[in-house]
């Protein structure tokens, strides 16, 4: 028997319950919402956007992340992204 992978809180079990005995009902957003929610969507979709930027590098060390870049088949920029990401979001730790 597989697990229940998802948790759901107080509110989204009210609502799962609703739905499941057909109780649920569609309520109209109001325009102050709609507009909420628009520039929330918004905001996130920015976030995600990739901006292009310039970074200077010693020759050597771009040189060794080419070099590990194509041994895990991969692009260099890709790696270097990926670096940044990870360092951003606390999921790599930069040792000085």
């Amino acid at each position: 028997m597989a697990k229940n992978k998802f948790i759901y809180d107080a509110e989204e079990l009210e609502l799962l319950e609703e739905i499941e005995n057909a109780e649920w009902v569609s309520v109209k957003l109001t325009k102050k919402q709609s507009d909420t929610y628009a520039q929330s969507a918004a905001y996130t979709q920015a976030l995600q956007e990739k901006k292009q930027t310039t970074i200077r590098f010693a020759v050597s060390d771009l040189a060794i992340i080419k070099a590990r870049a194509k041994e895990m088949g991969i692009g260099y920029q890709n790696l270097i992204q990926t670096l940044v990401h990870n360092y951003a979001h606390d999921k790599t730790k930069l040792g000085l």
